[in-house]
């Protein structure tokens, strides 16, 4: 018996030790996690850093100092170009590594092979779009051009060169959680970086929503409805500016320019929430005598941060500012001699073109009065635990099939047998553009620069020593017919083919405006006198309006007064509408605890600042009504998939047209006015508030509403900060909403010595376990920056370098 019992204990050991060493669905290998020597114990660290620090890295050709300032900002002096891109790698890779790999594994389509077949449908329409497509095209264009090749090849060497130092107890402690470990990393990791970013900021359409709408009610109301320029606007290049090109012949529409009604929901488009600001003031404006950058890009709040602080410095640059961990180069930032910042333009460059196949084998299909071969490509996705699934994308000229009539989608649906055209399937350098914004001395060098860029297009602000300021709304816009692409297209008609590009010049821009300063907030980027089309449909004018209205007020600005307009919580919209909605409440048939919330919306100025309970009543109540008036007619019915009027047309039918057939509910007997649509909303909301939050009180506060949440990129809980209390909103200059809003927000004041201000929400690391985790979030929180330090070599005194890294070959 005793030899029997030896048995056992020995076979429940081995059992307990694969067990322990195993993960078991969503539960990592809880003895590899657990063990106090390699597990994630190992990945605590140390607030207080080593002074100095001297070690050889294979790869350097040079010697390379490292000095690392009291953030954890490393700013990197090289004597040459490869030697720089190589320590950016290493050092961005020391304190991101697992957020660099996890966002090209989900561009890349290869999440399954981290978490198993729950991933599969996320997998399969990442390859259904086309991403490593698109990213394979751009690395041709990179790899092509001397300069980019280095910059990839020296990066990627760079972060391989720290890959290979670590050991699995060195890991970062999401690699422990999800029990993998890294991979070598290429230049097409780079590259998917940048196409994820293109997807994230230009992958959205409306085409689908917009075609159901046309079939179901005509022109007139979608030209009524859905018009091609707003009711209120403040484009980005003044309105008046004089165009310096000669236009180019652009393209005559045919007279169908549409398709039948098609079943299907579209993937959302980029949500509205998703915005950001930019402005340079002029030297006439400024309490310096120069000008003065401000750019705040609103993103989805994660942690790590979605940016990376770094200065890189060599002998052809010196260059401070914001880079994305994955690619080399700073993406927003500054020099001695100029500054850049971003906005996303919201430009339509993705259309859906309905693909008419021969038979059911999907081998050919009709195109300019011909059948031309389909283009498969066999996609294998790996699966964690499982077997590999083969994927069949289908290609056209247009571009990938997504999905067609019967397949299973990720949680919803494209226009099936669609073919998506794309602008971020073109073989494109954004590197090139970066890498010589980063050395630009003058406005001539940033056109150059710009003139390589092509997607996500961006609205690109600049400012100079030399006093001058511009923007740029800026990326490769092709070249169509008004309205071309607003609805599907049909894929069968050479003419509703894309037709070339805008020149680069004729892209819209202005340089030093009579007015003093540039700006945009991600709206119509020119006024109806520009000669092309970029898109019928941008972001509401709010934000942009609101900026302008402040810059114009300003003189003897200072880099404190474009902060503190970085924090703008004034509610422009809300000051337009909501007088007019009160005006229509019936205020004696309220309950008492309804007269309350009347009483305290009816006080409100408008701010939405984080205590104030105004917002949170107005945000619910614009819901409800907005659903009211259009619900009935441009809800979802019958797997047939419509979308509202937007906010600036409701708002104009509100003030202008309270008697519109639009108004009444159809579902309802009774013909409702604009007053009862406006008195049954606000009850709605009000009771609908009471329900959640309770009698009105504090807790009826805006922060606590919104509940900002700044998640981690695995969606992970313990490791994300939660109801973080801040103000702003979707629609406010400071839009931060309960998931998005300012992912860096940096200002720069020109001038024979440049200072800089920036701050994002997190910190450098992306270690948990770091103190500089998330170490700058309060200072985000309460709308304050800290001041950057930008070195002009490595042996400048100052007193907040706290580290020194020697790097030798």
């Amino acid at each position: 018996m005793n030899w029997l019992k030896a048995a056992f204990s020995l076979l429940f050991t081995i059992v307990l030790v694969l067990l322990l060493n195993s993960k078991i669905g969503d539960i990592p290998p809880v003895g590899k996690f657990l063990d106090p020597f390699h597990g994630f114990w190992a990945n605590a660290e140390r607030k207080e850093v080593i002074e100095e620090k001297k070690f050889n890295i294979p790869g350097v050709q040079s010697q390379v100092q490292i000095l690392f300032d009291d953030l954890m900002v490393p700013h990197i002096f090289a004597q040459n170009n490869r030697d720089m891109y190589f320590a950016q790698g290493y050092v961005t890779a020391m304190h991101r590594l697992w957020q660099m790999e996890f966002q090209t594994h989900a561009a890349a389509g290869r999440i399954s092979e981290i978490v198993g077949e729950k991933a599969l449908e996320l997998d399969r329409y990442s390859r259904r779009m086309g991403m490593m497509q698109a990213a394979e095209n751009s690395l041709k264009s990179m790899m092509a051009d001397s300069t980019s090749k280095m910059m990839l090849e020296a990066y990627s060497a760079g972060i391989n060169a720290y890959i290979q130092t670590l050991s699995p107890e060195d890991y970062p402690l999401e690699y422990k959680l999800l029990d993998y470990a890294p991979e070598t990393w290429t230049p097409l990791k780079c590259a998917l970086l940048l196409k994820q970013m293109a997807s994230t900021l230009s992958s959205g359409s409306d085409d689908l929503r917009m075609t159901n709408i046309l079939q179901k009610y005509g022109k007139e109301v979608v030209q009524n409805l859905f018009p091609n320029y707003p009711y209120r606007e403040d484009p980005i290049v003044p309105s008046g500016t004089q165009w310096d090109f000669t236009p180019v012949p652009v393209p005559s529409p045919p007279q169908n320019t549409t398709t039948a009604i098609t079943e299907g929901v579209l993937p959302p488009a980029p949500s509205p929430e998703i915005g950001s600001n930019n402005w340079a003031i002029s030297a006439d404006k400024s309490a310096t005598g120069y000008p003065i950058l401000a750019n705040d890009p609103h993103l989805t709040l994660s942690l790590p941060s979605i940016w990376y602080q770094i200065q890189l410095v060599c002998p052809e640059v010196n260059v401070y500012g914001a880079s994305l961990p994955g690619a080399p180069g700073v993406i927003i930032g500054f020099n001695n001699q100029v500054s850049w910042g971003v906005t996303n333009v919201g430009s339509d460059v993705l259309d859906y073109y309905q693909i008419k196949f021969k038979d059911a084998s999907k081998k050919e299909y009709w195109h300019d009065n011909q059948w031309k071969k389909v283009t498969q490509v066999v996609e294998e996705i790996k699966l964690r635990g499982g077997q590999p699934v083969n994927d069949t994308v289908l290609y056209t000229h247009h571009g990938p099939v997504v999905y067609s009539r019967g397949e299973n989608v990720f949680n919803t649906q494209t226009p099936v047998d669609h073919a998506m055209r794309w602008v971020a399937h073109e073989s494109l350098n954004e590197t090139l553009t970066f890498h010589k914004l980063n050395r630009a001395k003058n406005y001539q060098d940033y056109v150059e620069a710009l003139s390589y860029y092509g997607s996500p297009a961006q609205n690109f602000i600049y400012a100079d020593v030399y006093k001058d300021i511009a923007i740029w709304p800026n990326g490769r816009f092709p070249l169509k017919w008004e309205t071309q692409g607003k609805f599907l297209l049909d894929g069968t008609n050479p003419n509703h083919d894309w037709k070339g590009w805008i020149p680069h010049a004729h892209n819209p821009h202005v340089k030093n405006p009579p007015r003093g300063f540039v700006s945009s907030a991600n709206q119509f980027s020119a006024d109806t006198t520009y000669p092309y089309y970029l898109g019928w449909e941008f972001e509401m004018a709010d934000r942009g309006i609101r900026i302008n209205q402040r810059l114009a007020a300003m003189q003897g600005a200072t880099a404190d007064s474009l902060r503190m307009l970085q924090a703008d919580n004034y509610n422009l919209y809300a000051k337009t509408v909501l007088p007019q909605m009160l005006s229509y409440v019936y205020q004696g048939k309220l309950t008492d605890e309804q007269k309350k919330a009347y009483e305290k919306i009816a006080q409100w100025n408008y701010w939405n600042n984080a205590d104030e309970i105004g917002p949170t009543i107005f945000a619910r109540w614009w819901g409800s009504l907005n659903q009211a008036i259009w619900e009935d007619e441009f809800g979802t019915k019958n797997n047939i998939e419509m979308r509202y009027p937007n906010r600036d047309r409701t708002i104009h039918l509100i003030l202008n047209e309270p008697q519109s057939p639009w108004i009444d509910n159809t579902q309802t007997p009774e013909k409702e006015t604009l007053a009862d649509v406006v008195n049954k909303s606000f009850v709605e909301a009000v009771n609908k508030l009471e329900e959640d939050l309770g009698e009105v009180s504090d807790k009826w506060a805006w922060a606590t509403y919104k509940s900002t949440d700044i998640m981690h990129l695995a969606r992970i809980p313990a490791l994300s900060r939660m109801d973080v209390s801040t103000g702003g909103g979707s629609g406010i200059v400071n839009a931060t909403t309960g998931r998005t809003g300012p992912s860096w927000r940096m200002v720069v004041a020109l001038g024979p010595n440049v200072r800089g201000y920036g701050v994002y929400p997190g910190g450098q690391s992306g270690n948990p376990g770091s103190y500089y985790y998330d170490n700058l979030l309060e200072t985000w929180r309460k709308g304050e920056l800290y001041e950057l330090v930008y070195l002009q070599k490595p042996g400048d005194a100052n007193k907040r370098i706290v580290s020194k890294w020697m790097l030798e070959k």
